[in-house]
């Protein structure tokens, strides 16, 4: 069964909404959707490095910060309610220097006031390099 508010999700609308804003900036595109998670992928090269060349803990934070908000918010009546963010950890498990990431995020819990969601992130040979949990808040769009 569909977690989703919507019966189809535009993932390309998804991304034009993020190309403009942090998603957009750091490359992160969602490719695939599922019943209860969604997948998105982010480049990594010299945006997204710390300076000793490899991926910066911020910018897999980013991305699983970014995956789960996007499930959280797609889980709503946008007209009614929005998801912030309440608090994210993240274990940085293994260093990547160059090519893609891919999280997917998986909702744990969604509840009438919070959401937790579990994001792994993992690199081209599907090692993982990232596991986070982001709680959301939801509340009224008018507090938004």
């Amino acid at each position: 069964m569909s977690i989703w508010f919507a019966e189809t999700i535009d993932l390309a609308k998804i991304n034009a909404m993020g190309a403009p804003t942090m998603p957009g900036f750091l490359g992160i595109e969602f490719t695939d959707i599922g019943d209860n998670w969604l997948r998105a992928h982010m480049p990594v090269g010299p945006r997204v490095h710390q300076p000793w060349g490899r991926l910066h803990g911020g910018g897999s934070v980013t991305l699983a910060e970014t995956a789960a908000s996007v499930g959280a918010m797609l889980t709503l009546d946008p007209a009614q309610k929005a998801a912030v963010g309440m608090e994210i950890n993240a274990n940085h498990i293994r260093p990547v220097r160059d090519g893609h990431v891919f999280a997917v995020a998986t909702a744990e819990a969604i509840g009438r006031t919070s959401q937790v969601w579990s994001v792994r992130i993992i690199d081209e040979a599907d090692r993982l390099i990232c596991i986070s949990r982001v709680t959301m808040a939801v509340i009224d769009i008018a507090r938004a």
